[in-house]
């Protein structure tokens, strides 16, 4: 099966995702989505496949979130988009891609439903 998952080292919870895909015995490829962000028509796919807005998938408890202004309830989507390409940090995180779907796995157990 064919699996990505844009991974943070540093973040339990991609950890953790990660972990299971391996324990369900699939090798996925790791993407450190900090080193290699995806494009912008690719996150806004991946956002649209997990059934989320744009503003569903930043990650909010960011300072840099706040820092930027992002908080404002009128900030649009693309430029959200444009500062989640800008500053990869604020992608909300593990995304993962199997042939059954796209999720962000916030519970890492979420992963399941598309292995």
């Amino acid at each position: 099966m064919d699996i990505k998952i844009f991974h943070n080292p540093r973040c339990g919870t991609s950890r953790t995702t990660l972990g299971l895909l391996r324990d369900a015995g699939h090798e996925p490829e790791v993407i450190d989505y900090l080193a290699n962000p995806p494009e912008r028509e690719q996150l806004k796919k991946m956002i649209a496949d997990a059934g989320l807005t744009v503003r569903g998938a930043v990650r909010s408890k960011e300072a840099l979130f706040k820092e930027l202004g992002l908080d404002a309830p009128d900030v649009s989507d693309d430029a959200l988009l444009d500062a989640m390409l800008a500053h990869p940090i604020l992608i909300n995180r593990p995304f993962v891609i199997t042939p059954k779907g796209v999720r962000l796995c916030r519970p890492s157990e979420l992963v399941n439903e598309i292995l």
